[in-house]
Formats: structure tokens, C-alpha cells, sequence
């Protein structure tokens, strides 16, 4: 037996409508040491159906008695987050002989180009797929390496990478509003939602970190989500408190330099005194000193 290991992908085909390829397949990603991959026919391969499946991306170079049990599901995203996305899940035992397995009849096509569906924005269509290896059974030896293909989830429309879950899920938990913000496009949702982030990124660096040009682009992003319907009253205020900290600090740097500057002066002027005293302290020790008489005597 193997390594037991999971994985979830999001899958962007972008102007599915007008793809002319009877076949796609997604850029290859590692699970439990082994290359996979999603593949679809765009087109249906003579059926109605988005013909969708996931497939050992390297079968052919497998060795003799290599297998893995695997459950997964595929779905496509439905980007309207009032409708539920389609899904299809399965678990099967992959072999080189049998390198892929997929659904025929869970997609249908004319459901998938219909208008306001929700299943393309844009021309994209987004594809989830989430893959545990239950059993292994023959060695591989793939390092675990990056993928082209993003790991996301939908949270409120918003596509989130797993390492910014748990600072989007205070966030909504604090400010419930930003969940409702109107846009319905997903890609602009993430976007935003990213660029939010990012300000409050930002905003958590000591005010020494940021230069007065950073707070003026932070301020004029801040701007553009506002007009976009983003109720930020919160995050200004956090501004405001960095800027006013900003100010304080570069004026309390140069009242330390001028101070600087004073003290270097006084120790000057001490050790210039110092010097001029052991000079005062041997002339009164001379004039203290009796007359002598050897010269005479």
C-alpha cells in the first residue's frame, strides 16, 4: 500500500463557446507522487454531454502492477451563487490499462452555453475537481512540484486560495456585508476580494515598512473599492491611524536626529572642557608650588 493523499483543483477553460478542439486537457498536477490530469471534449464526442474525465497523465511510462483507488469528484462551478454547481462523484481503481474515468451524461451541453445559467461568465468555464487516493499499489516516484492549475475554493463567489481561508473567514465573520457586495461576476469578486487582502496586508506592516507613496496607493485603492459598493468605513479608519502613525514616526526620527546632533555637540564641548581643565589644574598646581632656591644656594 501507498501514500494516502487528496487534492483540489480549479480547472479555467476560457472561451469554452468557440473552442474548436475536440479535446482539452488541463496542465498536469501531482497527487500521491503521480501525474494527473483533467480532460474534456468541449464539443460532446458525438454526444449532448461535456464529456469530462480525470486520467493518469503519464500512463504509458507506468510499470507492470501499478494501481491506485481513487475517489474524486468533477464539477462544474456554477459562478451564480444562487444555483447549485453540478457535480459527479465516482471511485474507481486506476491501472495502466484503464488510466482515466470520467462521466458521459452529468453536464449537458445546452444547459451549460444557456444564458444566465451560470455555468459560463466571460466565456469561462471553471471545472472543480477534488481527488483522494484511498489505496496504492506499485511505486512512483513524481516529486510533489507546483502546478499551473490554482488550488481554489468558492467562498460567496469569491475563488480563494487555501492560505487565504481562515483571514477570509474572520473577515466575513466581523463584516458580514462584504459577502452581499453586489458585482456578480466572479473573476471581478475575486479580484476585489484580492486586492482587499492585499490593503489589509498592507496595512498589518509596521508604518517604518511603508513609505508615504505606499499609504497614497493604499488610499487610492481603497477609493476604488468604495465606488465600487464595498462598504470599507472599518479599513479607512485603519488608514487614517496608519497615516497619522506614519507622521508621527518621521517626525520622532527627526527630533532624534536633532537631538542627536545637540549631544554630539555637549560632548564636544565636555571633552573640549576636560582637556582645558587638566590644563587649568597644572598651571595652579605650578603657582602653588614654593620658590626654589637651587639656582642661587
Amino acid at each position: 500500500m501507498g501514500e494516502h493523499s487528496r487534492k483540489k483543483i480549479t480547472w479555467t477553460i476560457k472561451n469554452f463557446s468557440s473552442l474548436q478542439c475536440e479535446k482539452l486537457c488541463s496542465d498536469p498536477f501531482v497527487v500521491a507522487r503521480c501525474n494527473w490530469r483533467l480532460c474534456a471534449y468541449p464539443k460532446g464526442n458525438n454526444v449532448d454531454y461535456l464529456f469530462l474525465f480525470l486520467e493518469v497523465a503519464d500512463h504509458d511510462s507506468l510499470p507492470c502492477g501499478w494501481r491506485r483507488n481513487v475517489r474524486f469528484s468533477l464539477s462544474i462551478l456554477n459562478q451564480n451563487t444562487i444555483k447549485r454547481s453540478r457535480k459527479n462523484d465516482e471511485q474507481k481503481w486506476f491501472v495502466k490499462e484503464s488510466p482515466r474515468w470520467g462521466s458521459v451524461s452529468m453536464f449537458p451541453l445546452n444547459e451549460i452555453h444557456a444564458k444566465e445559467s451560470g455555468y459560463l461568465v466571460n466565456g469561462e468555464l471553471k471545472i472543480v475537481a477534488e481527488i483522494e487516493v484511498i489505496a496504492a499499489i506499485g511505486k512512483s516516484d513524481i516529486a510533489e512540484e507546483t502546478s499551473t492549475i490554482i488550488e481554489t475554493m468558492d467562498v460567496n463567489g469569491f475563488q480563494l486560495l487555501p492560505s487565504q481561508m481562515e483571514l477570509v473567514s474572520r473577515l466575513l465573520e466581523r463584516h458580514p456585508e462584504i459577502a452581499y457586495f453586489g458585482a456578480k461576476n466572479s473573476n471581478l469578486r475575486t479580484g476585489y476580494m484580492s486586492l482587499l487582502l492585499s490593503l489589509i496586508e498592507t496595512l498589518r506592516q509596521s508604518p517604518h515598512e511603508l513609505s508615504k507613496t505606499d499609504l497614497a496607493e493604499a488610499d487610492a485603492a481603497l477609493a476604488s473599492m468604495t465606488n465600487a459598493g464595498f462598504k470599507l468605513d472599518w479599513l479607512e479608519k485603519k488608514l487614517d491611524e496608519m497615516a497619522e502613525k506614519k507622521e508621527k514616526e518621521e517626525a520622532g526620527e527627526t527630533r532624534l536626529q536633532e537631538i542627536e546632533e545637540e549631544l554630539k555637540d555637549l560632548k564636544q564641548k565636555c571633552s573640549d572642557l576636560e582637556v582645558q581643565l587638566e590644563k587649568e589644574k597644572i598651571e595652579m598646581s605650578a603657582a602653588k608650588a614654593p620658590i626654589s632656591f637651587d639656582d642661587v644656594l
